[in-house]
Formats: C-alpha cells, sequence, structure tokens
C-alpha cells in the first residue's frame, strides 16, 4: 500500500526489451535505497513495481506487457514519481493507494491560477462514475483532491468527465506533474472506498432482487 505522497523523482536511465515485456533501470539516489532490498515494492508514476536489482544508486524492475498496456510513462526514458511502500504505523497524508493503475486518463488543461495551477484531466467512461466533488485520485502516482466533476457526453452517449484538481506550488516542484502538457496521458487510479461502495450497492441489489 501507498499513500500517494512522492517521496522523490527518478530517471528512467535504461529500458530493455523482454520477451513479454520491459526491464527498466531507473536511477534515485534521492529516494534514499540504503533501506530497499531485492523484492520490495516501489510505487513508480503510482504502477506497483517488484525491485530485482538495485544498486547504491539505482534499482531494476520488470514490467509486463499487461502493465505497460494499462499505464502511461513506463515505456521510455524520462522522469518518474517514485514513492516506497508504507509501513505498518506510517502516517497517511495523502489516502490509500494500491499501485493498481485503473486506467490512464489524458490531461485535459493546464492553466495558471495565482500561485497555483488549474489541472483537468479527462478520465475514460469505466472509470468516471468513481470521481465525486472533494473525492481523492491518484494521477501519476500523486495523491489529489477533486474539486470538480463535469460529466462529458457526446453522440448522445456518456464519454467519461472532467476531473478538476488544484495543483499547489509544492505538488509542482517535488512532482513530474509539471512536466505534463495536454494531450499527455497519465495513470489514474481510484480511491479504495468507491470501489467497496460500489461492490456493497451491487451485491445487496442482487440481494434484495433475488
Amino acid at each position: 500500500m501507498f499513500a500517494g505522497i512522492v517521496q522523490a523523482t527518478g530517471q528512467i536511465v535504461r529500458v530493455d526489451e523482454l520477451g513479454f515485456g520491459r526491464r527498466l533501470v531507473i536511477e534515485a539516489p534521492a529516494l534514499g535505497l540504503d533501506d530497499v532490498a531485492i523484492g520490495d515494492s516501489i510505487a513508480i508514476n503510482g504502477a506497483c513495481m517488484t525491485v530485482t536489482e538495485k544498486t547504491a544508486r539505482t534499482f531494476s524492475i520488470d514490467v509486463s506487457a499487461e502493465s505497460l498496456s494499462k499505464t502511461a510513462g513506463l515505456d521510455a526514458r524520462g522522469e518518474v514519481n517514485l514513492e516506497k511502500a508504507m509501513r505498518l504505523g506510517d502516517r497517511i497524508d495523502g489516502h490509500l493507494v494500491s499501485g493498481h493503475v485503473d486506467g490512464t486518463g489524458i490531461v485535459h488543461a493546464l492553466e495558471p491560477r495565482g500561485e497555483s495551477v488549474l489541472f483537468v484531466v479527462e478520465a475514460p467512461p469505466e472509470l468516471a462514475r468513481y470521481f465525486a466533488y472533494k473525492g481523492s485520485i491518484a494521477v501519476n502516482g500523486v495523491s489529489l483532491t477533486i474539486n470538480r466533476v463535469e460529466d462529458i457526453v457526446r453522440a448522445g452517449q456518456p464519454a467519461g468527465c472532467h476531473v478538476w484538481i488544484n495543483l499547489i506550488p509544492h505538488t509542482i516542484a517535488v512532482t513530474t506533474l509539471k512536466h505534463l502538457k495536454p494531450g499527455d496521458r497519465v495513470n489514474l487510479e481510484v480511491d479504495l472506498i468507491a470501489r467497496y461502495v460500489e461492490r456493497m450497492l451491487g451485491a445487496a441489489g442482487l440481494s434484495k432482487n433475488g
């Protein structure tokens, strides 16, 4: 489990093709790798990955073809957000994040608002129902609060939603969100609570109808 609080950014410095996937080497001295062991979990742009090798400055992960098909930013060199898995007893300053990316969204807008930035992400139809005003969302592994949700209808059919977020200067400074531009794909993870609520309501409806 993670909290969606980015602890450092790192650089994917090497990408090797595997049979069905890729091996990434990530340079991350700022993360502090002294307490990282082979087999530990680290969230990379919000995707939980297993450390397979490490040096004093780098660690390696293997990304499956399935993970590559469901995520963005794990297939080429570039800067990534990093977070180590939480320990029992750690403070949760963001929200509970599993590191299992639910899908990708598209950056719709990035507009200055005083010292902050208005950040609008277009979420796909299959995820739109999980987002709510003042709820939580993880974007590229960053825990963020939703300020507004606008459903999208195209040709008379639901076409996802726009999720409005305010990025404060600190978040912009310490994460890779500062590099985004309209049209970029980002990793999205919905709030765990929303998943459980949907499941409970669905099960209750089946029980009542049965």
